[in-house]
């Protein structure tokens, strides 16, 4: 009798446990998860940037991988970076970070993840925004030519 409790008591146990999980929420999410921007440099160059958003609650990153090359070779971690998104309904979200691969010399610019909190519904765009790079003490600042494609970032 004990022995069909306890396998009624463990069935019942394991069908609410399967019910909560069914019914919880999946995992924050934000749409596009890439987005490309063509980028102005200035006297540092421009071209073609990737833009690559994760999130997780509040806490989102972004990647910025370019085409715009480096001078010199840089070590990783050496370039602080901030990048500011444009919110849809007006003011800006800050990204920042200090994370970057080894670049040699010529290769593409890669920042990132810069780290940034978002609320749900946060619409977010690079265009009128920046992105703010500090190398050997020099701050380099690049400017979206244009909206972002596919569209701005929304978080959930």
């Amino acid at each position: 009798m004990i022995c069909k409790r306890l396998g009624i008591g463990a069935a019942l146990a394991a069908g609410t446990l399967a019910a909560s999980l069914a019914l919880a929420p999946g995992a924050a999410a934000v749409v596009p998860q890439s987005a490309t921007i063509e980028a102005d440099c200035g006297v540092y160059g421009g071209g073609a940037a990737t833009l690559t958003a994760t999130q997780d609650g509040t806490s989102a990153t972004l990647t910025v991988t370019s085409s715009i090359t480096a001078p010199l070779a840089l070590a990783e971690d050496s370039i602080a970076s901030t990048l500011n998104l444009v919110k849809a309904g007006g003011g800006t979200t800050a990204f920042t970070g200090t994370e970057n691969p080894a670049i040699a010399a010529g290769e593409g610019v890669t920042v990132g993840p810069l780290t940034g909190t978002v609320a749900a519904g946060d619409s977010l765009e690079a265009f009128g925004g920046s992105l703010q790079m500090v190398v050997f003490g020099i701050t380099i600042t690049c400017t979206a030519n244009g909206p972002q494609s596919p569209g701005p970032f929304v978080f959930e």
